[in-house]
C-alpha cells in the first residue's frame, strides 16, 4: 500500500554519546600501541560508571578495529553492529529477528529513511545490512572497465546475492556474520571485513533488495531447526518479514548522486552523468522499478513522508511485542534443575584444608582489601592449574641431558585463548598468564538492560582465529549462569566447538552449573567451589559478596550483591 503524503521533518541532530569510565584496575602496558590506546578509549566508553576518583584504564588489545558502529540520535546511541539475542535454558534463540528489506533506487533516501525507523522504532540494537557491501570481486577487465566508467554496478549480476542469502538467514537466526568491506575508490573489498550480530531488528537496504527471487521465496534453502516437523503446506518462513519500496522522483536521485560521488567517492561530473545514463537510469527501469509491485509498502519521497515512516513503525513495534512474550523466566529456570545431581562436565578443585582456609578468607566480610586481592589470587593460580590438567595431550619422546629418552606429555592442540568477562573476570588474566606462556586474551563485556531485564552484549574482543584454540573462558562469581550461558553463545558464533570451552569461576551456584551444563553439555565447567542457594535476588548463598568491588576497592552496591548481578543477570 501506498502512504499518503506529509510534511518532511528535519532529520534528528546527532549528540555526542555519554562517556563512562572503566573501573579502576590493571594499567595499559608501555608497549601498547597508538592503535590499541584508541581501541581502549572505545572500550572506556562504552562501560558504565563505577565510581568517581579513578583514572580510565587503558587495555592491551588483541587486535586493531575500529571504533564500534553507532548510530547517534537526538534521544539516545543505538548500537548498529547488533548483539547476540537472548537464549532460552536450552542455549537456542529464543526470538527470531524481524527483517525489514529496503529497496528503491540509487540515492532515493533508502540509509536516510533506515535511520528514521530505527529511530522511531525505540529498541537499542539494530542490524545495518547494506547491499553496497555485497559488490562481487571484480577481474582484472572489470577492475579496467570501472575505472572508466564502464562497468554496470547497477546490474543484478554485480551482487554476490549467495553471500547476502547467507548473510541474512545466519542474522535471522541470530548468529554472528562477517560482512565484505567495499572500497568504492578502488572498486575492490578492503582485506578486513566487519563483524554484526543477530539482533532486535534487522534493516537490509539496497537497490536490489527485492531483485533476487530467493530473498523472497526461500523455502526451499531455509535451514530449520531441527525439532520442527513441517507437514505438506507448511506456511513458508520469508527471509523479509517487511518490505519497503522508497519512491523518490529520478531528478532528486540524479543530484544526490551527483553530490554524492563526487565528494565521497572521488569522482568527476562527466563520469558520474556519463554513468547514470549508461547504466544507472536504464538499469532502474529494468530491474529496480518493477520490483515496487512486490513491496508491503511504498514510501513517496522518502524520509520526507513521515506518515508512512509512522505507520511502518506501529507495525514492527506490533511485531516486537509478540517477540517479547517470549522471554526467559529466571524464576522458572531455577525451579527446573531442583534436586537434580551435579553433572558431570563440573570439575570443582579439591577442597584441601588450604583450599578451605583460602576461601574462610576471602569469604569473611571483614577481610581487607589487601588480603582479599592476595588470597584470591593464590586460588586463581590453583584453578588455572587444575583446569589446564583437562586439556588434551599426546605423548612424545624428549632427550635429558644426560643423553637418555624421556617418554613425557606434550599439549595437543593449537593453541590456548583466554577470554574474560568483564569486569571481574580479568582480575584472573594474570593466574592464566603465569602459566601459559604466551596466551592470547579477549574480552567480553555484558550488562542487564534495566528496562527489559535481559543481559545484553555491550563490548567484544576476540582474537582472531580463535576457532581453531581451547578457550578458556573466566568470570569470578556464576549465580544463575545467564551471562556465562550468553559468553558461551558468543564463542560458539565465533565457531569455537563446544567441547573446547573450559568455563573458569571462583565460585559458583547449583543453579549457574545446571544452567550453563543444560544449555551446553559439552562445556566443562571448572571451579573451586559450589554453593547450593540462589536468593530472591538471584545472589549466591552464602556467597562472597561482590567480587569486583571487594578486589578493585570500588562502593559497593547497597544489597551486598555478587559481581555478576551487577554486571549483568548472570
Amino acid at each position: 500500500m501506498a502512504a499518503p503524503p506529509a510534511r518532511a521533518d528535519a532529520d534528528p541532530s546527532p549528540t555526542s554519546p555519554p562517556t563512562a569510565r572503566d573501573p579502576p584496575g590493571r594499567q595499559a602496558e608501555k608497549s601498547e600501541t597508538a592503535c590499541e590506546e584508541r581501541n581502549a578509549e572505545s572500550l572506556d566508553r562504552l562501560l558504565p560508571p563505577v565510581g568517581t576518583g579513578h583514572s580510565p584504564r587503558k587495555r592491551t588489545t588483541s587486535q586493531c578495529k575500529s571504533e564500534p558502529p553507532l548510530l547517534r540520535t537526538s534521544k539516545r546511541t543505538i548500537y548498529t553492529a547488533g548483539r547476540p539475542p537472548w537464549y532460552n535454558e536450552h542455549g537456542t534463540q529464543s526470538k527470531e529477528a524481524f527483517a525489514i528489506g529496503l529497496g528503491g533506487g540509487s540515492a532515493s533516501g533508502k540509509t536516510t529513511v533506515a535511520r528514521m525507523i530505527i529511530e522511531a522504532l525505540d529498541v537499542p540494537w539494530v542490524v545495518l545490512l547494506s547491499m553496497d557491501s555485497f559488490y562481487k570481486v571484480l577481474t582484472e577487465q572489470q577492475q579496467e572497465q570501472a575505472a572508466h566508467n564502464n562497468f554496470n554496478f547497477d546490474h543484478p549480476d554485480a551482487f554476490d546475492f549467495d553471500l547476502i542469502i547467507s548473510t541474512l538467514k545466519k542474522l535471522k537466526q541470530g548468529k554472528s556474520v562477517k560482512v565484505p568491506i567495499y572500497d568504492f575508490t578502488t572498486h575492490s573489498r578492503k582485506k578486513d571485513w566487519k563483524t554484526l550480530y543477530g539482533a532486535n531488528v534487522i534493516i537490509f537496504e539496497g537497490i536490489m533488495a527485492f531483485a533476487d527471487k530467493t530473498l523472497l521465496e526461500v523455502s526451499a534453502h531455509w535451514e530449520y531447526p531441527p525439532h520442527w516437523c513441517l507437514s505438506p503446506g507448511h506456511p513458508v518462513h520469508e527471509l523479509l518479514d517487511m518490505k519497503i519500496f522508497v519512491d523518490t522522483d529520478s531528478d532528486i536521485r540524479l543530484v544526490r548522486r551527483l553530490r554524492r560521488d563526487i565528494s565521497e567517492r572521488g569522482r568527476d561530473i562527466e563520469g558520474v552523468i556519463k554513468q547514470y545514463n549508461k547504466f544507472v537510469k536504464p538499469s532502474f527501469d529494468q530491474y529496480i522499478q518493477p520490483t515496487m509491485r512486490l513491496a508491503d509498502i511504498v514510501v513517496p519521497r522518502g524520509s520526507g513522508n513521515t506518515v508512512a515512516i509512522d505507520l511502518i513503525v506501529q507495525h514492527v513495534h506490533s511485531q516486537l511485542e509478540e517477540q517479547r512474550k517470549l522471554r526467559w523466566d529466571m524464576a522458572a529456570l531455577a525451579s527446573a534443575h531442583q534436586c537434580h545431581p551435579l553433572p558431570r562436565t563440573l570439575s570443582v578443585l579439591k577442597s584441601t584444608p588450604q583450599v578451605r582456609g583460602m576461601h574462610t578468607i576471602i569469604r569473611d566480610k571483614e577481610t581487607s582489601r589487601d588480603e582479599f586481592i592476595f588470597y584470591s589470587k593464590r586460588l586463581m593460580r590453583l584453578l588455572i592449574e587444575h583446569a589446564l590438567s583437562f586439556l588434551p595431550f599426546q605423548d612424545c619422546v624428549v632427550r635429558t641431558p644426560q643423553g637418555q629418552d624421556y617418554a613425557g606429555k606434550c599439549y595437543a592442540g593449537k593453541q590456548i585463548t583466554g577470554v574474560s568477562i568483564l569486569r571481574a573476570g580479568e582480575t584472573m588474566e594474570p593466574a592464566l598468564r603465569a602459566v601459559c606462556k604466551d596466551v592470547r586474551i579477549g574480552t567480553i563485556l555484558i550488562q542487564t538492560n534495566q528496562l527489559t531485564g535481559e543481559p545484553e552484549l555491550h563490548y567484544l574482543r576476540l582474537p582472531k582465529d580463535i576457532s581453531d584454540d581451547h578457550v578458556i573462558l573466566m568470570d569470578c562469581t556464576v549465580s544463575t549462569g545467564a551471562a556465562a550461558m550468553m559468553a558461551v553463545r558468543v564463542l560458539l558464533d565465533h565457531d569455537v566447538p563446544e567441547d573446547k570451552i573450559f568455563l573458569l569461576s571462583l565460585l559458583m551456584a547449583e543453579m549457574g552449573v545446571h544452567s550453563v551444563a543444560y544449555a551446553f553439555p559439552r562445556v566443562r565447567i571448572i571451579t573451586t567451589a559450589v554453593d547450593k542457594r540462589v536468593n530472591d535476588l538471584f545472589r549466591i548463598i552464602p556467597g562472597i559478596g561482590n567480587f569486583g568491588d571487594r578486589y578493585f576497592g570500588t562502593d559497593a552496591v547497597p544489597d551486598g550483591s555478587d559481581e555478576e548481578e551487577v554486571a549483568y543477570t548472570g
